[in-house]
């Protein structure tokens, strides 16, 4: 009898860790996400929820987040054009909003990610400098920049949306004054070398 009861109390258990945000099936800890385009929210998936979603170009309310590195190493960013941009730190990522239909602008501090108000015109010579750009998939994939202190060119990806906000999360664990900090500069040189690997 008490084998019996042991079978049906572990039968009810709720799987303890990560679960799908859609079906509730358990997860691992190295998951993909969907976007949530009317909130502008990540959701935790499995597999098979993520595939549903997967054409990202569908004019659909969630979207698959891809898996796409991107270096543009050939990135123009002329002499005034990041202060024109009025992003007050020295790192920044940059999206289309499918549903304001514009594109929008974060950069990290110790709240988070922080939205900036884009100037359009200065945005609009960035990418019309830039036309690699225009590959960018609207809500899921992002512009990254980081103006390098005493280098010439910046560093500039595109990568999937939630490695944006993780390397967000990550920074804001450890942001300390106005430009971050040791702490931090040390999570965004990881963040990029990572980021430069998968690129590859």
């Amino acid at each position: 009898m008490g084998e019996v009861l042991t079978r049906i109390a572990s039968a009810r258990s709720v799987p303890t860790g990560p679960r799908c945000e859609m079906c509730a099936v358990g997860i691992g800890e190295d998951h993909q996400h969907v976007v949530d385009v009317s909130v502008r929210a990540l959701m935790c998936v499995c597999r098979p929820c993520y595939l549903l979603f997967a054409p990202v170009d569908a004019d659909l309310r969630y979207k698959a987040v891809p898996d796409r590195y991107e270096e543009l190493d050939d990135f123009e960013l002329g002499p005034g054009r990041w202060e024109s941009l009025e992003i007050p730190v020295n790192l920044a990522f940059f999206f289309r909003n499918s549903v304001l239909e514009k594109f929008i602008a974060f950069y990290p501090g110790p709240a988070g990610a922080t939205e900036s108000e884009l100037p359009i015109d200065a945005f609009e010579a960035v990418l019309r400098e830039n036309p690699r750009t225009s590959t960018m998939r609207a809500d899921v994939e992002a512009l990254i920049v980081h103006v390098v202190p005493g280098e010439v060119a910046p560093r500039c990806f595109i990568v999937p949306i939630d490695a944006c906000y993780e390397l967000v999360g990550r920074l804001r664990k450890v942001w300390r004054g106005f430009d971050g900090g040791q702490d931090a500069h040390t999570e965004i040189a990881e963040f990029f070398h990572r980021v430069e690997e998968r690129s590859r």
